[in-house]
């Protein structure tokens, strides 16, 4: 990994603009240039305006906020609602450096949206990162415009993993990897509410049940982490012949877990296929 990145703009530093914020300087990685936040309200840039060597700029007060950080900066990463993308690209479009890369944030927003605002020449790469950001757990994946070199591609990828792992994609997985790692802590969550339940339904208090439950999907993930191995080589080793949790592992596995998985993947990209479309 080198040890700098160039100038980076955060234009709409909001939960996920934020957390690549955040991350970029709890790394202590030098950025040539400097850091540039915008946000609509001088309220929202003041929680950022402690961060080391980040300029925060409010735009009720610096209506040229968005122009004037995008004209400075290397990265500019579009962290704004994704109807309003298109506003703020025409807005920065005539300032942008020749070398500058654009990084969208912004969900269902196309390569060819920011193509046909920005020009076909502006080197563009669409992001996918997942609320883990917060605490450097992120995966994110990430896809090339056509303008984008290799390198440029490069540059992106070094910025997103000082928040967690990257994976490259063709712009046709963006949606489908968003199926899996953008909706995929809420599936997880709910299975941690359910255990939960499923606790307290043998009699133990909220407390204890939520402790249990949380504690043992943080360690399990945390064992996954530090072991190396395969997750079914894992649940194998927790599965004992003939004993209890072989005979919980039957009951999931009847339920068709590979099924309800696949399923409900498949739902969430129907939806950022209708989203896509404007239903």
């Amino acid at each position: 990994m080198a040890d700098s990145l160039p100038s980076l703009a955060f234009l709409g530093a909001g939960s996920m603009g934020g957390a690549i914020l955040q991350g970029v300087v709890a790394s202590g990685i030098p950025v040539e240039g400097g850091i540039v936040a915008t946000n609509r309200t001088a309220g929202k840039a003041e929680g950022l305006a402690g961060l080391a060597g980040v300029t925060a700029v409010a735009l009720d007060e610096h209506p040229e906020g968005n122009r004037d950080a995008a004209a400075d900066a290397r990265i500019i990463l579009i962290g704004v609602k994704p109807a309003m993308v298109p506003d703020l690209l025409r807005e920065i479009a005539p300032v942008l450096r020749p070398d500058a890369i654009v990084v969208s944030l912004a969900a269902g927003v196309t390569l060819a949206t920011f193509a046909e605002h920005l020009g076909d020449g502006v080197r563009v790469v669409r992001s996918m990162p997942n609320t883990p950001a917060t605490v450097g757990k992120a995966v994110t994946g990430i896809a090339a415009g056509a303008a984008a070199s290799p390198d440029d591609l490069a540059v992106v990828r070094r910025l997103f993993e000082l928040v967690g792992a990257v994976v490259e994609v063709p712009e046709e997985q963006i949606d489908p990897l968003s199926t899996i790692s953008g909706s995929g802590p809420a599936y997880v969550f709910l299975l941690i509410e359910e255990l939960t339940k499923a606790a307290i339904g043998k009699g133990f208090g909220e407390a204890d049940a939520r402790l249990m439950a949380e504690q043992t999907f943080i360690g399990a993930t945390a064992l996954l982490e530090a072991s190396g191995e395969d997750p079914a080589e894992l649940r194998r080793r927790v599965t004992s012949p003939k004993g209890t949790t072989e005979r919980a592992i039957a009951v999931l596995q009847d339920a068709r877990l590979d099924t309800v998985f696949a399923d409900a993947t498949d739902a969430a990209l129907a939806r950022a296929k209708e989203i896509a479309a404007g239903a």
